[in-house]
């Protein structure tokens, strides 16, 4: 049995499709089709099937995926043996909140490749269920996210630590008009966040629905970096982790604004599949992490 060809089969699974899986290990169309052709004839089976134009796994074709993750474990174990990490190879998937990716992953990245630096890291910057699901299909290695309840017993989740959250705005705002504590009130303000499922946007929309506090507008943005800029050019209000904000707090960029769900907190965890192979490279990557964010409390 070649094994190149498991290697395509899982990629496909991966990746979502064979084109995808193309891209990805750098063959054509055709050499992944050719060798899933044979791959079926050599095992006998049919592993995909076309329903309408999609193909999709087969039954017996799922039933192949976690043997072939755990062969291709096997051999990766193998090429690993006595290795220090420097010598270690292979590639980690890492899924990861963007808050933590921008603001607390550059010191674990720079010695991660000091250590490992034959090891490819593959990011990817996802919403926290998002990168739950990643992890329980797995489209991912490692996740970086914070807790948004029931983890999935599925999974090994180590907590990490939790980060205040804060209510902000610019020193332009006229913040003697306003009241964010009070209860039972409709407020001329934009509320400038990011996507509907971030959990510190849920917080302050639950914290709004609870004490019936309704803001003229939402504007919702994909950047922390341009949220931050339109908050500090008055265009409105926003609710982020406080490590996002520190500097510009400390600049007085941003003016911190009291209110009712400001004394609350997120947990940042790190998780992966329970089933998973953990290669010395994400053992390494799990120390790093455990030790970064040990210290960063």
């Amino acid at each position: 049995m070649d094994l190149r060809h498991l290697i395509t089969f899982k990629s496909i699974v991966d990746n979502g499709s064979f084109s995808n899986a193309a891209l990805k290990l750098g063959y054509t169309q055709s050499t992944i089709t050719s060798q899933i052709q044979q791959l079926e004839q050599e095992l006998s089976i049919k592993l995909f099937e076309k329903i309408g134009r999609k193909m999709v796994l087969t039954p017996v074709g799922k039933e192949l995926v976690p043997y072939t993750q755990e062969l291709l474990n096997t051999i990766e174990k193998i090429k690993n043996m006595g290795k220090s990490s420097e010598h270690i190879s292979g590639e980690i998937r890492i899924a990861i909140a963007e808050s933590l990716m921008s603001y607390k992953l550059q010191n674990i990245l720079s010695l991660f490749k000091q250590q490992a630096p034959n090891v490819k890291l593959s990011m990817m910057s996802l919403n926290c269920f998002v990168i739950k699901d990643n992890l329980m299909k797995d489209n991912a290695d490692i996740g970086l996210f914070y807790d948004i309840g029931g983890l999935d017993e599925n999974l090994t989740t180590i907590p990490l630590c939790e980060f205040p959250v804060v209510l902000v705005c610019s020193p332009l705002f006229e913040l003697e008009k306003y009241d964010f504590c009070k209860p039972h009130q409709e407020l001329n303000v934009n509320f400038i966040i990011n996507e509907k499922d971030c959990i510190y946007r849920r917080i302050f929309e639950q914290y709004s629905r609870d004490h019936e506090i309704l803001l003229n507008n939402t504007i919702e943005l994909w950047s922390l970096e341009t949220i931050k800029k339109c908050v500090a050019s008055n265009l409105g209000i926003s609710f982020l982790p406080r490590f996002v904000v520190e500097e510009e707090l400390a600049n007085h960029k941003l003016v911190e604004i009291k209110a009712g769900c400001t004394n609350t907190t997120i947990k940042a965890v790190c998780a992966y599949h329970k089933n998973k192979w953990v290669s010395p490279s994400m053992a390494l990557f799990l120390r790093l992490v455990k030790e970064h964010f040990n210290y960063d409390i």
